[in-house]
């Protein structure tokens, strides 16, 4: 990112104040969130079909409160608010929400259901937070790495104890896939028999891109619909940590892709670039 593009932002991205900020609004909105979890939520559906909840509206507003006091200035674009306008014009620094991904497990009860921030300068992402409140488990980008820190949604935020994260070259001898059992395309059956594949993992939300950037998973295609903000803060994440996100032709992963209504074509999320290298 360019100095001139930092000064318009206002803050420094990767400067741990700002990171602690994001992080502790993540923690915040789990919070919320897992209050309605235990006391029960309605599920509602929205025009494209989508499960929604009023935990991922609250959530929402609490994530677009909280990025108001620290940068004002700077675009947001959420999940909930783009089901009812979608915006005209996307500007070259913006923020994508998703404030529940993972909306089905969240009725079902289950727990890879997560809170989602990331931070898009010249259409890549440059910094990003996904917090799993179940698990317990938040994560965010660095410059030189990516961070895993436990910790409760009521807890004591300190990200200096959080642990660092680097993922390893893929090899051909084992790969660990993360790919559905039960919605598994023929595109994604396709390519996972190219690869010599030693587990399969099933999982919902951004999470998988956690699993990738902390080294239990090396490879998800994905070739079914995803939005940008399914995917901006993981991408922030995996490639902190060292993986790639990249075009089904192997270009970086872009967003901002408004032509599209921010809908994302294929790509494929990988602990490092040589995953190439691990097909037969």
């Amino acid at each position: 990112m360019s100095d001139k593009l930092i000064s318009q932002l206002g803050f420094d991205p990767h400067a741990p104040d700002f990171m602690r900020a994001l992080c502790q609004m993540s923690l915040d909105a789990g919070a919320l969130i897992m209050t309605h979890f235990k006391n029960g939520v309605e599920e509602e559906t929205k025009a494209d079909k989508s499960p929604v909840t009023q935990a991922d509206r609250d959530a929402e507003v609490l994530l677009e409160t909280a990025l108001a006091k620290i940068a004002p200035h700077v675009q947001v674009i959420g999940e909930e608010a783009c089901s009812v306008h979608a915006p005209e014009k996307i500007d070259a620094a913006f923020f994508l929400l998703d404030p529940l991904d993972g909306t089905r497990d969240f009725v079902a009860k289950r727990d890879n259901f997560t809170v989602n921030i990331g931070l898009i300068v010249d259409r890549v992402p440059v910094a990003g937070v996904i917090y799993a409140p179940v698990h317990e488990k938040l994560y965010f980008s660095g410059t030189d790495a990516a961070y895993r820190l436990d910790i409760a949604p009521d807890g004591d935020l300190d990200i200096r104890q959080a642990t660092r994260l680097r993922t390893q070259r893929i090899t051909e001898k084992g790969v660990k896939v993360i790919a559905s059992y039960s919605h598994r395309d023929s595109e994604t059956q396709d390519i996972i028999e190219q690869l010599h594949v030693t587990k399969t993992i099933a999982t919902a939300s951004s999470y998988k891109f956690c699993l990738l950037a902390e080294g239990s998973a090396d490879f998800y295609p994905r070739y079914g619909r995803t939005m940008e903000w399914d995917t901006a803060a993981g991408q922030a994440i995996l490639e902190a940590a060292g993986g790639v996100v990249t075009f089904s032709d192997g270009k970086r992963f872009t967003y901002a892709k408004l032509e599209r209504g921010l809908d994302n074509p294929s790509f494929i999320a990988a602990a490092s670039d040589n995953w190439q290298d691990a097909l037969k």
